[in-house]
């Protein structure tokens, strides 16, 4: 089926699909403003003005600056989220604990590379925004992690990772050390792939039983 027919099935009009790609414009704009800038530095009219818009546009779309800080950070953490969740999905059930952490490493690795302005700007403006803002979005985060526990406990229940880790310290030593890649990262050298890989290798290696 057309997207044109799709949308009228949904009941979607073209005002409503031009006001949403006009959301995502500026989505994208802000994330790349907030990570370049912080919560403090990235101004409205900035982040308007660098897709050919209004600061007083903004507010069609979004009610405060507040609420599109929230929305960007709440977007980048949802897209990672999804994406390793359809990744652990797709395993086969006979899927050894150390290679499931390794699909988990290579997906947000390259979630974070591929979309690194949203995603970052979730990372790293956690401690910026206000109290109520950070509430809220550490509780995506909290889920998140809680993937990432999961398999950690299920592979030391399988014999496959050394049983005197402190779990929480190690699921937030691999996500930090994927989360810092999207700083020193340049395009057209390794692939995102391979360097999961090594960072799999690497850190894998300390944590596995002998």
């Amino acid at each position: 089926m057309a997207s044109s027919s799709v949308d009228t099935v949904l009941g979607i009009g073209p005002t409503d699909r031009k006001a949403e790609l006009t959301r995502e414009r500026i989505l994208d704009a802000a994330a790349r403003a907030f990570r370049d800038r912080g919560y403090a530095g990235a101004r409205l009219a900035d982040i308007a003005a660098s897709i050919g818009m209004k600061a007083g546009s903004l507010y069609y779309h979004f009610d405060s600056r507040e609420a599109l800080v929230e929305a960007v950070m709440v977007r980048g953490l949802g897209r990672a989220h999804a994406a390793l969740e359809r990744r652990l999905a797709a395993l086969t059930s006979d899927t050894p604990p150390l290679a499931r952490i390794e699909a988990a490493i290579e997906t947000h690795l390259t979630e974070v590379l591929h979309d690194s302005d949203s995603v970052s700007a979730s990372i790293k403006l956690i401690w910026q925004v206000p109290a109520d803002i950070r509430d809220r979005v550490l509780a995506g985060h909290r889920a998140y992690g809680a993937i990432w526990t999961r398999l950690l406990r299920e592979a030391r229940a399988a014999g496959a990772l050394r049983a005197d880790l402190d779990l929480s310290v190690t699921r937030m030593a691999i996500l930090g050390a994927l989360n810092w890649a999207v700083d020193w990262y340049k395009p057209g050298g390794a692939s995102p792939r391979r360097i999961a890989r090594d960072i799999a290798q690497m850190v894998l290696g300390g944590l596995a039983t002998r």
